[in-house]
């Protein structure tokens, strides 16, 4: 089955209080307009159109930021939903197969519930996405006679008995492609706003004699973002939603209330996840890992029988091979760990190889800015770094050697060397009683000058 996306992503999103288009507000560490496409990605689509406007370039930009495939559209002006899915017309009017129309505003409608909308199509020439809602409100509400669609009516163009009504229209539509973009060509704005609804195309289909249908989803799912308290919603049943699927897949979660995922956070069966971890995007971790609590995870891969933490902090390139301990206080960035690499404890690794079963000392930097450039630090397997070794990049350290505690490592260390890079040690004898006899003579002579 071939199917075409539409998302709508031209609101400019006033309650927001935001010079921000609302669209590219974050929920799960991701702007919501990928969730849309997320959800479209996963139903295979032959193309998928975004429609945008207020902000058009940065969403746009966002849009193709997700996939290179997505394709833009500008609404301007805006004047309805029927009118900016029209402006998707020229590309995909001809298109075969089914179209939806998501919204990029409403972030957790399920890949599930589009294929139900899909499904449908076998019954009813137009889909329509609904819910019972505990409150109303001013959502449109869908009139129906058993299983067909008679009507949607917005609220303000409805009657005191059609707005007592509790289904209501989520907004989502699914059709044939040419028979959507046929159905808006005819669509008329007059109503109470002035605009072009695509919810008339019902009432339209049944005029040619077409039927229409409902698919129902939970109210939950259909939760729009128009507001801030709205956005932190949204973020709350995202991560409800989660972890609840982490849990069911296998995973264990310590404290599963206090663990924030990401939009694109993929972590394998047995996995255990300590409290207070933040995923931020591109993570995985594979199975039988472990994440201690209250690390940072983004852009990084966690391979198989791993421990990272308490209070590690993984950034973007960070690449740890199974078996490898990272222990608390640990930052790396753009680094790879091959196999039981330990780094157990108050260190930086940036820019940086590390060969398998090295041990990494507590103290380490791999010093790898200059002001101007970043630079890498290279080392073999099974050497041993001591604690609080500087390794000034660009450097190498061979196969089996070893860095003396304390040392500032500025040149290329050979296989199965040993490099001491620090002051040598000088003791005088009595000279710390001689030092603070004087110090505290000053001190006493200062106070009596006041």
């Amino acid at each position: 089955m071939q199917v075409s996306v539409i998302v709508l992503a031209a609101g400019q999103g006033t309650r927001m209080n935001s010079d921000l288009p609302k669209v590219l507000h974050q929920v799960a560490a991701a702007p919501l307009l990928h969730h849309a496409l997320a959800t479209a990605h996963r139903l295979d689509p032959s193309r998928i159109v975004v429609v945008t406007g207020h902000g058009a370039e940065a969403v746009a930009a966002s849009a193709t930021a997700f996939s290179e495939a997505v394709e833009t559209v500008v609404q301007d002006p805006q004047l309805g939903t029927a009118h900016a899915v029209a402006q998707a017309a020229p590309l995909l009017a001809d298109a075969p197969g089914e179209a939806i129309v998501l919204y990029a505003d409403t972030p957790l409608i399920r890949e599930e519930t589009l294929r139900a909308m899909l499904d449908a199509r076998a019954r009813h020439a137009v889909v329509i996405l609904g819910f019972h809602a505990r409150d109303p409100g001013r959502y449109g509400r869908l009139l129906t006679r058993g299983d067909e669609l008679l009507a949607i009516r917005e609220f303000k163009d409805a009657t005191p008995q059609e707005r007592a009504v509790t289904l209501c229209n989520s907004g989502v539509v699914c059709a044939e492609a040419r028979t959507l973009f046929s159905l808006i060509a005819e669509v008329k704005n007059d109503n109470a706003a002035g605009e072009y609804y695509l919810t008339d195309i019902v009432e339209l289909a049944r005029s040619r004699g077409l039927s229409a249908g409902v698919v129902l989803c939970d109210e939950a799912e259909t939760l729009g973002v128009n507001t801030r308290q709205q956005l932190a919603e949204a973020e709350a049943a995202f991560q409800a939603r989660a972890r609840a699927e982490a849990l069911e897949n296998g995973v264990t979660l310590t404290a599963p209330e206090t663990v924030f995922f990401a939009l694109d956070t993929h972590i394998g069966r047995d996995a255990i996840i300590g409290p207070n971890v933040l995923f931020g995007p591109g993570v995985t971790v594979e199975s039988g890992a472990e994440i201690k609590g209250f690390c940072h995870l983004e852009g990084c891969h966690i391979s198989r029988g791993a421990t990272v933490g308490p209070f590690a902090r993984l950034r973007p390139g960070a690449e740890l091979a199974e078996d490898v301990h990272v222990g608390n206080f640990v930052e790396i960035k753009n680094a790879i760990l091959d196999e039981g690499v330990k780094v157990g404890h108050l260190t930086y690794i940036g820019d940086a190889d590390i060969g398998e079963h090295t041990n990494i000392g507590a103290g380490t930097v791999t010093c790898n800015y200059d002001g101007v450039r970043k630079h890498r630090t290279v080392i073999g397997k099974r050497a041993f770094i001591g604690s609080d070794t500087m390794l000034v990049a660009p450097v190498t350290v061979g196969d089996g050697a070893l860095t003396a505690s304390g040392s500032v490592i500025t040149e290329d260390v050979p296989a199965e060397a040993v490099a001491i890079g620090r002051a040598r040690q000088v003791i005088k004898p009595g000279l710390a009683t001689r030092m603070f006899e004087k110090l505290k003579s000053i001190k006493a002579t200062k106070a009596k000058g006041h």
